[in-house]
């Protein structure tokens, strides 16, 4: 049968990839997660143990019957039904007969024949069911055939979305009831899920994660709702010229834009699978950029393999006379959990976000209450594990889009910055579109300035900084850069993540945290460098600056957490440019304080280090070995 996006002919690829990667014949557990006609797990059924899913029944049905094939004797029905099928005229005037055919209405799907023999055959296996004649194996089987029979005589132009006008000459030819295609090979082992992947992913065991899902805005629920309604035999309300049951439960948010890039995220995310396998098509939602930059966050970066192939295309009238059609096939060895971190979607100075490796490694085990007191674009919290975060970030307007992140639904978020970019005509170096869209930002008052506007503004702008005048007013100026698909996967993965945690959200002077801390918190400090400078350390744009005074108030914080037993971590400069921290080091030794050395992040001059006040096996030295430069690095 004629399938959109059908895989038959890239079985091969997909055959060779796993072989390459010496996974075939393994005993291990193949998930064919959009299993559709049930192609690619067909073909690999003697090599793997295979679950299938798919959120339409028919396809199911369909694929579990082919794979299975093999195992069809029907022992207790004791006749061939092929043989029976075939040696009779039979009919039944059902709802095929009554609704698919002219016979009773104004739809030619089939003609009044077949229609009637189709509700025959379809009455027929069921009552074989009912008595048990049947294994579900077998019932699969022959109702996977009856759905490759009835697309040898259908009046359609492949999908049964609509009927044709006219009969095609083919389609007046009587029916047979045929055996489906399947290779004589038996299936080790075989799981049968009908649900949308992304409610069973993080369920299913599995070694090996096949992805195929719908690439277009085209509904499968919609192309063929009568293969759906034929499985199903439940005789449902019906609507419209073409006869469709409602489509409602079986529409797929893979075949949106923003949804399907959500969906991919959550999949590749939370599945438990160690190895991937997707295939794609050029013409998809998703960009070769997202794919890449979600298996590569998700993968092993030295796993990551892509491999473009030339596919014949299902053509209809839209797409006759484009040019050839390309299929991505992906793959890609899954991370640890523990190690998979995730980034900011704020370009924010400062950021460690290169660091969050060394900084995990050093953390004390088992913290209940992570407080990120100068959060900033919140790349250190968002990548731990404890109970319970506290973001706080003195800058509200900050504060404020890191928590938009969390509070706002990820596609509404998505659909209103698409909106956005679309009124103001943003785009790289655009000036006239993206001062219209600031000043439109700076006309509004505070308590209407949009987090998601200002974030799409962001963008846009130069270097993708965060600034602002001391009235408030944005004002960075004009940029390069823009809402790429990179950006958009840190977005996506981002929000995912905030969502999950809990997190609570401050914007204070980081000293009035203390009601919030006890002897379960743990603090991070990461604030301004005082050898730095950043739009929001020089204390002209409406916010707090950062000079000696404000270090010796840290200090001071600092020294009263110890004095509660309470465990933190600084992140400081001790030496930027040939110029030493002398009172930074005078009271790391006068308190004892340890530190740890920061490997040199590549185009950073300065000399990073964590201060922390309690032991752990880590690389820490003493503050004359990091300015001496004889500080050892444990990585």
């Amino acid at each position: 049968m004629r399938y959109i996006g059908n895989k038959e002919t890239i079985t091969p690829e997909i055959y060779d990839l796993l072989k390459e990667k010496n996974l075939l014949n393994k005993n291990l557990t193949f998930f064919d997660a959009f299993c559709g006609t049930g192609s690619v797990a067909e073909a690999l059924k003697g090599n793997f143990n295979i679950i299938i899913n798919d959120s339409m029944t028919w396809s199911v049905v369909y694929s579990r019957g082919r794979i299975c094939a093999n195992d069809c004797n029907f022992d207790k029905l004791s006749f061939n039904p092929f043989d029976y099928f075939n040696n009779n005229e039979e009919i039944l005037e059902g709802f095929f007969y009554l609704n698919y055919s002219p016979a009773q209405s104004n739809r030619m799907y089939f003609t009044p024949y077949n229609a009637g023999r189709i509700d025959f055959f379809r009455s027929k296996i069921e009552e074989w069911k009912s008595k048990d004649f049947l294994s579900d194996n077998e019932y699969c089987f022959l109702l996977a055939c009856l759905i490759e029979s009835i697309s040898f005589v259908s009046n359609t132009a492949g999908v049964y979305g609509a009927f044709l006008k006219h009969w095609d000459p083919r389609s007046t030819k009587p029916i047979q009831f045929v055996k489906i295609n399947s290779n004589n090979v038996d299936c080790n082992n075989l799981d049968v899920y009908n649900k949308k992947t992304e409610d069973i992913i993080s369920d299913i065991d599995c070694d090996i994660l096949y992805l195929d899902p719908p690439y277009t805005q085209n509904q499968y629920g919609t192309q063929y709702h009568i293969l759906e309604t034929l499985i199903l035999d439940d005789k449902p309300k019906i609507s419209l010229v073409t006869g469709s049951r409602s489509t409602t439960p079986m529409r797929s948010d893979w075949s949106k834009n923003f949804k399907s890039h959500i969906l991919f995220d959550k999949i590749i995310a939370t599945t438990k699978a160690k190895y991937i396998v997707f295939s794609y098509s050029i013409d998809g939602f998703l960009s070769k950029d997202f794919i890449e930059s979600t298996l590569k966050r998700y993968g092993k970066v030295d796993s990551y393999l892509c491999k473009k192939i030339s596919y014949k295309k299902y053509k209809n009238f839209k797409s006759n006379g484009k040019k050839d059609h390309f299929e991505y096939l992906f793959f890609v060895q899954k991370k640890n959990v523990n190690e998979v971190n995730y980034e900011s979607p704020l370009n924010y100075i400062g950021s460690k976000s290169k660091m969050i490796n060394y900084i995990n490694k050093h953390l004390p085990d088992n913290i209940d209450t992570f407080i990120d007191a100068f959060g900033g674009g919140f790349n250190v919290g968002i990548n731990n594990d404890a109970n319970k975060i506290i973001y706080n970030d003195v800058n509200y307007l900050v504060e404020d889009l890191i928590r938009s992140f969390k509070e706002i639904d990820t596609y509404d978020y998505l659909l209103y910055m698409k909106r956005t970019i679309k009124k103001f005509g943003l785009e790289a170096a655009n000036s006239e579109g993206y001062l219209k869209a600031r000043d439109y930002y700076n006309s509004l008052p505070y308590s209407k300035r949009s987090p998601k506007l200002l974030y799409t503004i962001i963008l846009y702008g130069f270097q993708q900084q965060i600034r602002f005048n001391s009235n408030y007013n944005f004002n960075n100026p004009v940029g390069m850069r823009w809402f790429n698909d990179k950006v958009l996967e840190k977005m996506i993965s981002f929000s995912r993540v905030i969502k999950e945690k809990d997190v609570n959200f401050h914007s204070c002077d980081y000293t009035e945290l203390i009601s919030n801390i006890n002897e379960n918190s743990f603090v991070y400090m990461d604030p301004p460098y005082r050898f730095t400078t950043g739009a929001y350390n020089d204390g002209k744009r409406g916010f707090k600056g950062w000079n000696e005074v404000y270090e010796e108030q840290m200090f001071a914080f600092a020294d009263n957490l110890e004095s509660k037993g309470i465990k933190f971590m600084i992140s400081y400069v001790m030496e930027h440019k040939n110029e030493i921290n002398h009172q930074l080091k005078s009271w790391i030794d006068n308190r004892g304080y340890r530190i740890i050395s920061i490997p040199k992040v590549p185009g950073r001059k300065r000399k990073e280090i964590l201060i922390v006040n309690y032991e752990k096996e880590t690389s820490l030295v003493s503050s004359s070995d990091i300015i001496e430069g004889n500080c050892v690095h444990s990585f």
